[in-house]
């Protein structure tokens, strides 16, 4: 007993220095946007006071460069403190960290998005449709030949017909609506909607994790205040903080089924044909869009194997060996065989029991795909950090590892791509062995060595279950409204 408050008060040091390490990251990444174009934001045309705003001071790509890997660097640092801290029970109301995350969302949505230039190329698809052209056919450079003021900033992309599915594009078609001919505001209601989506996403963790205290502030932790998704995935203004709240919404509808998912496949007769008629309805309103040339960018760009990616060493190598797409083909078998054996690994080794078996098997499922897949970019990571809070706290410490899995996985894919981008963003010889150093040789060996430890967690997970089957283990669920959910109970 006489340890427990000498624990405590280190948890609670551990916590603020956490939270401090926290707050300089996002100070970080919010002085690099306001700074203004660099190697690692790209300018955004428009007519001067429209949002977002900058400085306009141009800095040096040392500095640039430089601030945004301190920022990753002291949230990776912060995030793995305050973790830590609420292990060792240390905590802080949930909704001041919900409501400081998503306040330092808002702020990093009014200056400009930095890290990639894929955001230009988003508000270039919307004007395409605005215009009457179509964006899985038309290149931004066909457009911006035609004199389009929106597709002549496009940058990296500028060759490429979009591979966004038709909600993501009719959201970019309103932002092109709504920002005309200006680059600048075009981006910026694309951010908004980005910000809507990291929000709700925020506030649906937040009512799914209810009733249990630690478990929302879990939940704002991994999410809303999450110092490395603030950085590459709000100040990037990227897409896919929509597919997240999407995501996480279908895992809240599905939660809400009584009874065993196991036990009641007959019941879920309704479920899965909500789920079926709205795939129909996606899909046919993507082929209504795009037709089948959607379909063949979709395919084309599953061909596409990222240099930060374990995968590009052993194509190079399968290169060798084979000429043509053959190494291409290889790759993709492998990835899908590497898919499958991890969501049988993640299933057998999490056990989800009946009150968490939904968001546990969409995370696993999730999980086995970013870790197998060939093409990866540091905001996909977004959805597996969305589900992490909704995975239990079994003995044994196996969600608590797969938390620091991703945060190693993430951190790594930040550093390997800066910046992620290429066109008008030539870093000086000081800074030119950044890309041959870290994302040819560090990043894909952490991913890989990530990816050795998933497999290592799991089969140890699976071993220490033992042979009781699903759903045994003691856990603290999401959302469990019992005075006793706050620790380890059993499932009721």
């Amino acid at each position: 007993m006489s340890g427990r408050p000498g624990r405590a008060g280190s948890a609670g040091s551990t916590g603020r220095a956490g939270l401090i390490a926290i707050g300089a990251s996002v100070a970080g990444t919010f002085a690099v946007a306001v700074a203004g174009p660099s190697v690692m934001e790209p300018a955004l045309p428009g007519r001067p006071g429209q949002p977002p705003w900058s400085l306009g001071l141009h800095p040096s790509p040392y500095l640039a460069v430089g601030l945004t890997a301190a920022a990753l660097a002291a949230g990776t640092v912060g995030l793995v403190l305050v973790l830590r801290a609420v292990r060792g029970g240390w905590s802080v109301p949930a909704r001041a960290v919900l409501a400081a995350g998503l306040l330092a969302a808002v702020m990093l949505t009014l200056v400009p998005p930095f890290g990639s230039s894929d955001h230009v190329s988003y508000a270039a698809y919307g004007r395409m449709l605005v215009t009457g052209h179509n964006p899985y056919t038309t290149t931004p450079a066909q457009l911006a030949a035609l004199g389009d003021p929106i597709a002549r900033a496009v940058q990296d992309w500028a060759r490429s017909p979009s591979v966004y599915g038709p909600l993501a594009t009719a959201i970019q078609a309103l932002a092109a609506l709504a920002g005309g001919t200006s680059v600048r505001l075009t981006v910026f209601v694309l951010g908004l909607a980005n910000l809507a989506a990291f929000a709700g996403t925020a506030l649906l963790l937040h009512r799914m994790t209810r009733g249990n205290p630690a478990w929302q502030l879990r939940a704002a932790l991994l999410w809303a205040a999450n110092p490395l998704l603030l950085q590459v995935l709000v100040a990037g203004a990227h897409v896919d903080s929509q597919a997240v709240v999407f995501g996480v919404a279908a895992v809240l509808r599905a939660r809400r089924q009584p009874g065993s998912p196991w036990r009641r496949l007959g019941q879920l007769g309704p479920a899965l044909a909500g789920l079926a008629g709205g795939f129909a309805v996606t899909a046919g309103a993507a082929l209504a869009i795009g037709g089948s040339a959607m379909l063949r960018q979709s395919s084309q760009a599953s061909d596409m194997v990222s240099i930060g990616s374990p995968w590009r060493v052993i194509r190079t190598i399968i290169h060798l060996a084979v000429t043509g797409t053959a190494a291409t083909d290889l790759v993709k078998a492998g990835a899908i065989a590497l898919a499958v054996l991890l969501a049988v690994l993640l299933i057998r080794g999490l056990e989800p029991g009946s009150g968490a078996a939904y968001p546990t098997v969409v995370f696993a499922l999730v999980m086995a795909w970013l870790f197998a897949w060939p093409y990866v970019l540091p905001w996909y990571d977004a959805l597996a950090w969305a589900l992490l809070p909704l995975v239990p706290l079994a003995p044994g410490g196996v969600a608590e590892a797969l938390g620091w899995i991703v945060l190693a996985r993430t951190a790594a894919l930040g550093f390997g791509y800066l910046p992620a981008r290429q066109a008008d963003a030539a870093l000086p010889s000081g800074l030119g062995w950044l890309q041959p150093v870290i994302r040819h040789g560090v990043t894909p060996a952490v991913l890989a060595a990530a990816t050795g430890w998933l497999v290592l967690a799991m089969v140890r997970a699976r071993r220490g279950n033992g042979p009781n089957g699903p759903g045994n283990p003691a856990v603290a669920e999401p959302g469990a409204t019992t005075a006793k959910a706050s620790t380890m109970s059993p499932e009721g």
